[in-house]
Order: structure tokens, then C-alpha cells, then sequence
């Protein structure tokens, strides 16, 4: 690079193709709607999972409860904007992260979002798609992924779930936090950790 050019600024189609690559890298066997899932996640939170409080701490102690393995990363951030993190379970259970440290994270990370519009949103995934079409990307039972979407996109729902593939293969067990509550609150004690450990 000649010494007069500054670097290139990353733009958001740059920051989109990013976020592909590590869904695909660690997530072999995504799926369309997996993909989709992971940047609806970076603009909506976790506001969808939690209308009842109560019910979501229940749901929340029953999984913690089960004795399947808790895979995946510790944390890592959704979408291309890294609005919030997927945080996983396994924090709580290798007693890291305290349940009464999480769970009001979690709850709290609902508070002050201002969801996109279904106009907004769209305009956006279009631009996520547009990507995803431009790298030539192909993912399982993509059509049928599509057409089921879509069928949402009309009636106005723009939430989606794991595929039983995603799920089957990962068994990634988390919640998702607001960034700024994750590394206030969450992340130092994970970090303490890390140091004791080394």
C-alpha cells in the first residue's frame, strides 16, 4: 500500500461477508434459516423469548438441568453489528457465572430495545440475502427454508428457530445479552477465571 493511501473502510456489505464466513466456518451444518436466525438475533435481542419472565427462569432452570453436553463457544457476538451475544449455559453450570448474575442480565437485555420495523427489517435481510447470493452461498433444504420464511415475512413474524440439524449437531445451549450488559457484568468474570486457570 503506498504511504499516502489510508485502509480501506470495511463496509456493510464487508462486515456482512465477515459474519458469513465465521457462521459457515463454525457452523458447517447450517442451515438457511440458521443463517437467517443469527442476523435477526443481532436487530431483535432476546425480546421474543421473553413475554413471561417467570416461565423464560423455569425454562431456563430445566435446560440447565439436563445432562446432554453444553457445546459451542463460551460467548460470541450476533450478527454483523454484535448488538448481543449468544452467552452459554455452561457458565452457569461450571458455576463461573452465577445464576442470579445471568438471569437479570438476560431479562434486563429486553429493556430499551427498539426492534426494527417489518419494513425496516426487511429492507435489511434483503441486503443480508443479497450477500449471501453474491458469495454464491447454498445451504440445506434452503428452498424449503425460503418459502417457509417468506410465508412469516407476510403475516408479519420475522422470529426463527434452529433447524433440528443446527441443534442436533451443535447442542449449543445459550441466551442472548445485550453487549453492553455482557461486558459489564459477565465478561470480567469470565476473565477472572481465564486468570486463575493459567
Amino acid at each position: 500500500m503506498n504511504e499516502t493511501e489510508l485502509p480501506s473502510i470495511p463496509t456493510v456489505a464487508d462486515s456482512i461477508s465477515e459474519a458469513l464466513d465465521y457462521q459457515i466456518s463454525h457452523y458447517p451444518s447450517s442451515q438457511y434459516r440458521d443463517v437467517y436466525k443469527n442476523f435477526m438475533q443481532d436487530f431483535f435481542g432476546p425480546g421474543h423469548i421473553l413475554a413471561d419472565t417467570a416461565a423464560s427462569g423455569r425454562y431456563l432452570r430445566h435446560e440447565l438441568a439436563e445432562e446432554g453436553p453444553f457445546e459451542g463457544p463460551i460467548y460470541e457476538k450476533t450478527g454483523y453489528k454484535g448488538n448481543f451475544y449468544r452467552v452459554n449455559l455452561s457458565l452457569i453450570k461450571d458455576g463461573i457465572v452465577p445464576y442470579n448474575t445471568f438471569f437479570p442480565a438476560f431479562v434486563e437485555s429486553v429493556q430499551g430495545i427498539t426492534p426494527p420495523s417489518g419494513e425496516e427489517w426487511m429492507k435489511t435481510w434483503n441486503q443480508i440475502d443479497s450477500v449471501i447470493k453474491a458469495k454464491k452461498l447454498h445451504f440445506p433444504d434452503e428452498a424449503t427454508d425460503r418459502n417457509e420464511l417468506q410465508k412469516q415475512f407476510v403475516e408479519g413474524n420475522y422470529i426463527a428457530h434452529h433447524s433440528h440439524r443446527f441443534n442436533d449437531s451443535v447442542h449449543f445451549h445459550y441466551r442472548i445479552i445485550s453487549r453492553d450488559i455482557f461486558e459489564s457484568r459477565i465478561l470480567p468474570l469470565v476473565k477472572v477465571r481465564s486468570k486463575k486457570n493459567n
